[in-house]
């Protein structure tokens, strides 16, 4: 383990100077855990620069990888030279999903909101996990193409999710997604493919991913200020005055210690508002709300599409930087975001929801959440 890790690190670090690697090198990356740590410590880090000159560099390396993977799907390395142009009019629009669900809500909906717009006669097709779809399940423009996505799958895995793919009779609209690994392998004949190169694109500013997927949207499809949007199910749950999420998406460094979180549910019990937590999709994330919870306070348990419908209709929602904050942002709900675990400024620009975003590290976070709790009065 300890030599992969190393091999992961020591790869990265030439990606990001600019240095040449071995294939033996590429190899041993590839090797620990079915490829999974290649894609956390490497992939997932070129991308989180927001940097094109290492988007470019993540094409080159990955372009390696599938040969030396999946040789199969070497034809369909994609070639990113192409710029098409939208077509005038369509009758089916594939929207491939982000597979998370913040980046669905952030980045995958406001091009769905450009493109109903641009195409009021188009059928829409959501290509992704029916949890992704759920958040949009009461459009009626909208329906479900299962396609399955392990997002902790292996390497060949997720490659076989891409393979898998291949959709010839729409336009295919692409928010960077996983299935297309970032646009790098055709799901479609060229001609129908449109992607939003969403680690590049407005390279040049702080904005935020939403405001940069209008903007592509309306140089696209010459639609103006499509914005993000959710359409869940009602929940069964009761409403609360306040939503609350302590989820971290599996990613530690995104939260903060149990004590913490304890101080921060007692001060929300203590404005004397209704508060919901949602129990989030993994035991231990259940524990830690558990742990943290006043016996007065209610839980969520059930979809994430069912706690966004909560979060529509609070007053306020807090939590971690996750896809709970960029629900409450598309619904016009005020937001108190705890943002920690960013490697750069610029992804902690690019993922920021509307609302207070309040640094994770600061010694006085739940005097100002405290502040911040004005809203309410």
């Amino acid at each position: 383990m300890e030599n992969t890790f190393n091999a992961c690190a020591e790869l990265l670090e030439r990606c990001l100077t600019g240095t040449n690697w071995s294939e033996p090198l590429l190899r041993r990356a590839l090797s620990e855990d079915d490829g999974r740590a290649f894609l956390n410590l490497v992939v997932e880090r070129l991308s989180d620069a927001f940097d094109p000159a290492l988007c470019e560099v993540y094409e080159r390396l990955f372009a390696q990888v599938i040969e030396q993977t999946a040789p199969d799907l070497a034809p369909r390395i994609r070639a990113t030279a192409l710029f098409p142009t939208a077509p005038a009019d369509t009758d089916k629009i594939y929207v491939l999903s982000r597979v998370t669900l913040g980046a669905d809500v952030a980045v995958t909906s406001p091009l769905i909101d450009a493109v109903k717009r641009r195409y009021p006669h188009a059928g829409i097709r959501f290509v992704g996990p029916r949890k992704c779809y759920e958040m949009f399940e009461t459009d009626s423009r909208i329906v479900h193409f299962p396609a399955p996505y392990s997002r902790g799958g292996s390497l060949a895995e997720r490659l076989r999710s891409s393979a898998n793919l291949w959709l010839t009779d729409g336009l295919v609209l692409d928010p960077d997604s996983r299935f297309t690994q970032l646009g790098m392998i055709a799901v479609c004949p060229p001609a129908n493919f449109l992607h939003f190169p969403s680690r590049s694109f407005g390279a040049d500013s702080t904005h935020r991913l939403p405001d940069l997927a209008a903007q592509w949207a309306q140089e696209m499809f010459k639609t103006e200020n499509a914005r993000p949007f959710v359409a869940p199910r009602p929940s069964p749950c009761a409403t609360a005055d306040i939503t609350v999420s302590l989820g971290i998406g599996g990613n530690p460094a995104k939260g903060l210690e149990a004590k913490f979180e304890t101080e921060l549910l007692k001060l929300l019990a203590n404005t004397g508002h209704s508060v919901i937590v949602d129990e989030g999709g993994d035991e231990p994330e259940r524990q830690r709300v558990q742990l943290a919870l006043p016996k007065s306070m209610r839980t969520h348990q059930g979809s994430f599409a069912s706690f966004a419908s909560l979060i529509q209709q609070s007053k306020l929602y807090v939590g971690y930087d996750s896809a709970g904050g960029h629900v409450a942002s598309a619904c016009g709900v005020p937001v108190i975001s705890i943002a920690c675990g960013f490697v750069n400024p610029r992804m902690a620009a690019r993922w920021r929801p509307l609302g207070n975003v309040l640094n994770g590290n600061a010694p006085d976070l739940l005097d100002q959440i405290g502040a911040a709790l004005r809203v309410l009065s």
